[in-house]
């Protein structure tokens, strides 16, 4: 990607800001000093970029599981501050922050020290052709007067103080950045995009994990699942509990957290409680995912007996299924009870054991008093299950 060009400026060297990353620390240091110098701040206090660095890197860790390296401390002082805190994965980022200057916790403040061990120093390093080998071994008080000395860079060091340390950017590079923050941002996250990729190989979405969670529209889907909750007795798979029209809500079987999609084959209704309650976790395999084939097996059936069913299936076909070979495997006509359960297994689960593999918890239902009556929820009766469910539990297993 080519940086707009200077004649004041080495952008050249700027250019090769992220040659060498070995670590996510150049990416998240760069980013905090991007964010600060576009609020109008030419003088940044150290800790100020490490708690940046720290809430900027929060959802990737907490909601998303991602893994941003094997020995990152980044990666690690979230972890911590997330088991030590009620601080919940989608928290606002200045909550967060708020937290961190406030925060007289030890393990953090040491955290927060390793973090500024070398990202102040080595971000520079393209600026620094006459930088080798023991150049970099020295104290960092020492590093900080030897790269202060240097000519036409980013920023330099204001005495060096440990967490309050000052890095100042020069004037030139100040209105550079402002000027051309939109198209930083975006070189930004490109290179993140590319070293979280090869960081987490199986994961899929990485575009749409480096920040916060977006709402997602699913109105087409639910409007689905009301249609039929409207022909037919639907029951969510999780409490199995009859749904009402006015009370559904959809939920991504694997977590939309790990997916980053709405796709079809993995949404299905539960109630608005529920779907709270199971949040980002993984629903139990062996518990849920026959009830999970047999809801979605009669919902194939009825998208071939009701024309209604056919005309929203397509409407929602169009934004929530996005891969023709999916579409032609799952939703093609004549497919018995046992053979699309061993297909929609086939996508499903290799997805689910990733997301597993990634961190992922498992999570089971724990119904409270049930507020219904009527036969509706009497274990046997009425179930949205097809009448060989039996047969479809042991395909779903595996047996």
């Amino acid at each position: 990607m080519q940086l707009p060009k200077s004649e004041q400026l080495n952008i050249a060297s700027l250019s090769r800001l992220f040659d060498n990353k070995a670590e996510c620390y150049k990416l998240f240091w760069f980013q905090a000093i991007l964010n600060h110098v576009c609020k109008g701040q030419q003088e940044i206090r150290f800790e100020e970029l490490i708690d940046d660095m720290i809430a900027n890197a929060w959802y990737m860790v907490t909601e998303y599981h991602l893994n941003l390296g094997p020995r990152d401390k980044l990666e690690e002082a979230v972890n911590y501050i997330s088991s030590v805190t009620a601080m919940l994965p989608n928290v606002k980022q200045q909550e967060i922050l708020d937290w961190l200057r406030s925060s007289t916790d030890s393990a953090v403040t040491r955290y927060k020290r390793t973090l500024t061990l070398n990202v102040p120093f080595r971000l520079q390093a393209p600026f620094l052709d006459s930088f080798r080998g023991d150049t970099w071994n020295c104290g960092a008080r020492e590093l900080a007067g030897r790269i202060n000395r240097q000519d036409r860079l980013m920023y330099y060091f204001t005495e060096y103080d440990g967490l309050d340390t000052r890095i100042r950017v020069v004037p030139e590079w100040m209105e550079y950045l402002k000027k051309n923050q939109e198209i930083l941002r975006g070189w930004i996250q490109y290179n993140m995009i590319v070293y979280l990729q090869r960081r987490n190989p199986s994961v899929p979405g990485i575009s749409d994990k480096l920040y916060p969670p977006q709402e997602r529209k699913l109105e087409k889907v639910k409007k689905y699942w009301k249609l039929l909750s409207e022909l037919a007795p639907i029951h969510e798979i999780y409490g199995e509990n009859r749904l009402a029209p006015e009370n559904i809500s959809i939920d991504h079987f694997v977590p939309w957290s790990y997916v980053a999609h709405d796709e079809f084959w993995n949404l299905h209704p539960t109630t608005r409680a529920i779907n709270s309650s199971k949040s980002n976790h993984l629903p139990e395999w062996e518990l849920y995912f026959p009830r999970f084939a047999g809801l979605e097996y009669l919902s194939y059936q009825m998208i071939w007996k009701y024309e209604a069913v056919w005309n929203e299936f397509k409407k929602c076909a169009r934004e929530h299924l996005n891969n023709p070979e999916i579409e032609h495997r799952l939703y093609r006509e004549g497919l018995g009870a046992e053979e699309f359960t061993q297909k929609l297994r086939e996508v499903v689960y290799p997805v689910y054991l990733s997301a597993k593999t990634c961190g992922f918890s498992s999570w089971e239902y724990e119904p409270g008093p049930r507020q219904v009556s009527g036969d509706a929820l009497c274990p046997g009766k009425g179930r949205a299950f097809p009448e060989d469910a039996e047969s479809l539990f042991k395909v779903a297993e595996g047996k």
